[in-house]
């Protein structure tokens, strides 16, 4: 900090605020007591997603969706349909509805990380997806972790990432507070990763020096022996992820009514109804039980645990997706030609 006379830049700026309400206490003593039970980190990769900056709101972004994609491209599609649809839906303005499409084209023959439309910033963002780890176990939720106790499968499931104030110098809790100050110097140090992909995450500490925590999400995983594999996505709250849980065990893909001159299914697609019955009985004992965190079922563990992301920040806001950073697809048109007027090709 010596380098920067009088205040620090907005990106290095960490501003710790205590909180004397009971609830920012307890929520405080049951994360420095889940940091001393789960003191190391085991980091899963990138996560991709959209933000963007408008007039009068800089050096702040704003998450646009869920920051869950595992590819630069697929945010890149999914900026490419918001501003689409903004075209569409939401302007009678023929220069607004102009500089959309614009941006749109741009998107469909390049793989750009950030475009300006109509006044705003857009931009393709990365954030790095890791979970605590202590005695072998992830981090199970926190007893402190906002959370619900529906067991209806189509509940609606709350976002706490959409429209997430990217903020670096906003005033966090003491706990999270030292959280980043102990990821500031986080990076891929592991064989697994290529060379590559560690040169750019050493190089990433000094483009984008500071951090940002994002609201925490949770998943299942199934317990190897060695590792974990995912079972589900990310969901804003444990009882989310137990929900996720409760349909992959009870909600198989069904095997279709034989068809004339149809092929049988592949052994993966046919359901075994033991197998079925028994994925059923589990389900069913979960559910009895408030909040759980553990299942077993003939000898595959299921866990439900704590996932955080990491986001770095450089002065110009968050880091984009690096060199290393790998598309299995480029771009491409998904929607048909629109004009100024908002008039849709459809084609014949």
């Amino acid at each position: 900090m010596n380098d920067h006379a009088g205040k620090s830049p907005h990106h290095l700026t960490i501003n710790v605020t205590r909180h004397d309400d009971p609830v920012s206490e307890v929520t405080e003593a049951d994360a420095f007591a889940s940091v001393r039970r789960y003191p190391n980190i085991v980091v899963r990769g990138p996560l991709f997603g959209l933000a963007e900056q408008r007039r009068g709101d800089r050096p702040r972004w704003r998450l646009l969706g869920e920051l869950d994609t595992g590819f630069p491209q697929m945010a890149r599609d999914e900026l490419n349909s918001h501003l689409w649809f903004k075209a569409k839906d939401h302007t009678e303005d023929r220069a607004e509805r102009r500089s959309l499409l614009e941006a749109v084209a741009r998107l469909e023959t390049e793989p750009v990380n950030e475009v300006t439309a109509a006044g705003v910033r857009y931009r393709i963002v990365r954030a790095d997806e890791f979970a605590r780890i202590g005695d072998g176990r992830l981090e199970p939720p926190r007893a402190t972790d906002p959370d619900d106790d529906s067991w209806a499968l189509d509940a609606p499931e709350p976002s706490r990432t959409k429209g997430f104030v990217v903020d670096h110098a906003a005033a966090v809790g003491l706990t999270e507070g030292i959280d980043r100050v102990g990821l500031l110097h986080l990076s891929y140090t592991a064989d697994r990763f290529p060379d590559d992909v560690r040169a750019d995450s050493q190089r990433a500490l000094t483009t984008h020096p500071g951090v940002v925590l994002l609201p925490t999400t949770f998943r299942v995983v199934e317990r190897k022996e060695l590792s974990w594999s995912m079972v589900t996505g990310q969901y804003a709250t444990p009882q989310g992820a137990r929900r996720a849980l409760v349909h992959h065990l009870t909600k198989p893909v069904p095997q279709l009514p034989d068809l004339p001159d149809m092929p049988e299914l592949p052994a993966w697609m046919k359901v075994d109804e033991k197998e079925a019955a028994l994925h059923a009985r589990a389900a069913e004992k979960f559910t009895a039980r408030r909040r759980p965190n553990e299942l077993v079922v003939r000898g595959r563990r299921y866990d439900v645990v704590r996932v955080e992301r990491v986001m770095r920040i450089g002065p110009d806001g968050p880091e984009k997706p690096r060199p290393s950073d790998v598309d299995d697809y480029g771009p491409s048109q998904i929607h048909p030609p629109m004009d100024e007027h908002g008039n849709i090709n459809y084609g014949t």
